[in-house]
């Protein structure tokens, strides 16, 4: 069956990508929700650029979703349907998530999926999260990109997400922020054919949440 990859830029969809081939599974596309105006991945706020230099290292065709700001649901839906209907979605049979725990946000995939006849699938669903972000800081590396005070300081923010972020969180927070805590920006590991070279750049708070500016960095000729 062909499938599409719903990606974030963060841990959790290069950890089902990871899953997904480990598997022989190979995603036809990358689905990315990116708001218009601020031209940066949603939710995680990362620079499109980046998002199109993650998707080039691993070789695997991007679409990208255009959604305004804010964005009422019917909106973001009805995006999302038109991007299914049109190549290359059109043809892809399942979409796998990175979700890992949350019933609710796994039943309304599923729920919006069945009309267009296609199956949800979830490949690191149900794993442990604390072995799973062991797991991922031994083979990736990731930055932080966006924090949620309500839960985390704001000082998390920029940080490599590696073993001492994990050493420092409070115990309420998700060692994955699955209940969104905090998001990542991955730019290395083995899903890659190449590492990005980024930096960190300003650390803003908008709209409640905590964001740092990851910058790609030009590498010098040889």
């Amino acid at each position: 069956m062909s499938l599409a990859l719903a990606w974030s830029g963060g841990k959790d969809s290069a950890l089902a990508l990871h899953a997904l081939r480990a598997a022989g599974r190979e995603p036809r596309a990358l689905l990315t929700t990116v708001t218009e105006g601020v031209e940066r991945i949603s939710i995680h706020g990362v620079r499109r650029e980046l998002l199109h230099a993650q998707a080039a290292a691993l070789g695997i065709e991007l679409v990208e979703v255009r959604i305004p700001l804010p964005c009422p649901n019917e909106r973001y839906e009805a995006a999302m349907e038109q991007a299914l209907s049109e190549p290359p979605l059109d043809a892809v049979e399942e979409v796998a998530f990175g979700d890992l725990f949350l019933e609710d946000i796994r039943a309304y995939r599923e729920e919006r999926l069945a009309p267009t006849g296609r199956r949800a699938l979830f490949p690191v669903w149900g794993r442990d999260t604390r072995e799973l972000a062991q797991e991922f800081v031994r083979s990736f590396r990731a930055i932080v990109a966006t924090v949620d005070p309500r839960f985390l300081d704001a000082s998390f923010a920029g940080r490599a997400y590696d073993a001492a972020f994990l050493n420092d969180l409070p115990p309420r927070v998700d060692p994955c922020g699955e209940n969104g805590e905090f998001h990542t920006f991955v730019h290395d590991g083995p899903i890659f054919d190449r590492p990005l070279t980024v930096e960190t750049g300003e650390v803003v708070t908008r709209d409640g949440f905590v964001y740092a500016d990851i910058l790609p960095v030009a590498q010098a000729a040889a």
